[in-house]
């Protein structure tokens, strides 16, 4: 195996990146919260507060996909300080915004910003990491994902009812962990993986991560399989997910006979098992054992949905629905997708292939989001049917393609003069993953 140098505090990394996540998560929960305020401080109409809230979650998946590529052509380091510094411009059109059209203008920055940020702060962490700590390092991410959700939570529980305030202090608050997450990332030198990869480029050296380095090299052996299998991976499994972020409380309250009350008491344990199923991911993921539970967090996410196929939509089956795809999106969702994107594109791919992926799954939940009453109309039975197929599906491809690609990780084979010299290498069969 090549030796890399690596950067001398990986931990200090993948907080201070993944803090992407923390982030993400504040930024949609908080801005979800702060429309009902600005509704009627601002005096919003229905179709404006529908417009706010989708400029929001599309320019996350733009960002996503033109961070990505910006981060594999200039680097990680100026792409992820950049972002911070867009969404402490967002946040200060949000706390001071006028009018719906600043509202807009800052929901299109904080999303540019943060969908810029999570592709290039993956590819950053992976490459602060040895092989026996990038998963941990990566699943960090999730857990400050949800860490974010929840502070946020809590803090809309103070302010919330606060008027036009409480909306400025949910936005303060991003802008507080932006600033502090700028600073901490100028701690961070440019990764010496994608430096490497410059240098060998400019100077004509034909290794992996060197040659492979334009988008069409995404589509094109080796890693067009890898490419197209986590596209379907993550955009199938996040519609489903999506949905039950969404309108997981629409559902069982308009359909399911529950009260706003008890859906809420439904959606609270979940956060400490989700906590319990990140933590114990982050255990697992860099062992010999990880495959092993992304099968089994694959058939627990599809029985999650399968549940309410097979027994109707109540308060108890939605709740063991919701308790089912806890558990297995902790191995058999975002988490493990992560991983494999990072391994399988050389540096001046990673990001681009990771922002792809995310764009490509945002913008699919969004379309879905805009259909799902609709759909559900015709019948709750129908639609859950529809996300199991949807689950079956993405974890489906996952499962036939990666079952093959069992310890690949290009992070040790890039550094290779032959750029052919991974093609043996991406499908070799036997090894445990």
């Amino acid at each position: 195996m090549p030796a890399r140098p690596l950067h001398a505090r990986p931990w200090w990394v993948a907080t201070v990146a993944g803090m992407a996540s923390y982030i993400d998560s504040a930024a949609i929960t908080g801005f979800s919260t702060s429309l009902v305020i600005l509704r009627a401080e601002l005096g919003l109409d229905e179709w404006q507060v529908g417009v706010a809230a989708a400029s929001l979650t599309l320019s996350i998946a733009v960002g996503a996909l033109i961070g990505g590529r910006l981060g594999d052509r200039f680097g990680r380091r100026p792409v992820f300080t950049a972002t911070m510094i867009l969404i402490l411009a967002a946040v200060l059109a949000l706390i001071f915004a006028p009018s719906f059209g600043v509202v807009v203008a800052g929901a299109i920055l904080l999303g540019l910003g943060t969908g810029a940020d999570l592709p290039v702060s993956l590819a950053t962490i992976a490459e602060a990491a040895t092989d026996a700590n990038r998963g941990r390092l990566l699943g960090l991410s999730n857990l400050l994902w949800i860490i974010g959700i929840v502070v946020n939570t809590l803090i809309a529980s103070v302010v919330g009812d606060w008027g036009h305030r409480g909306a400025q202090i949910l936005f303060g608050h991003i802008g507080v962990v932006a600033l502090l997450v700028l600073l901490g990332r100028l701690t961070i030198p440019e990764s010496v993986s994608w430096t490497t990869a410059r240098d060998e480029r400019r100077s004509g050296v034909p290794t992996v991560r060197a040659d492979r380095a334009r988008i069409v090299d995404l589509i094109r052996t080796p890693y067009v399989i890898p490419f197209l299998a986590l596209v379907a991976f993550y955009a199938l499994t996040n519609l489903v997910a999506n949905t039950s972020g969404q309108f997981g409380t629409y559902i069982v309250v308009t359909y399911g006979g529950a009260t706003v009350g008890q859906a809420a008491l439904i959606a609270l344990p979940m956060i400490p098992v989700a906590v319990f199923g990140y933590l114990w991911f982050m255990k697992i993921v860099d062992g010999p054992r990880r495959f092993l539970y992304f099968q089994i967090g694959a058939v627990v996410m599809i029985l999650s949905k399968l549940v309410v196929v097979l027994a109707g939509l109540n308060i108890v089956t939605y709740a063991i629905s919701a308790l089912l795809a806890a558990v297995g999106g902790a191995f058999a969702f975002e988490g493990i997708m992560k991983v494999w994107t990072q391994e399988s594109f050389p540096t001046l791919l990673r990001s681009t292939a990771q922002g792809a992926i995310i764009s490509i799954g945002r913008f699919s939940a969004a379309a879905l989001a805009a259909v799902t009453p609709l759909l559900l109309q015709t019948g709750v039975t129908a639609f859950y049917v529809l996300l199991t197929v949807f689950n079956v599906a993405g974890l489906g491809i996952a499962w036939a393609v990666f079952r093959r690609r069992r310890n690949v990780s290009l992070l040790d084979v890039e550094s290779r003069t032959d750029p052919e010299a991974t093609s043996s290498a991406t499908v070799a069969p036997g090894a445990s993953s």
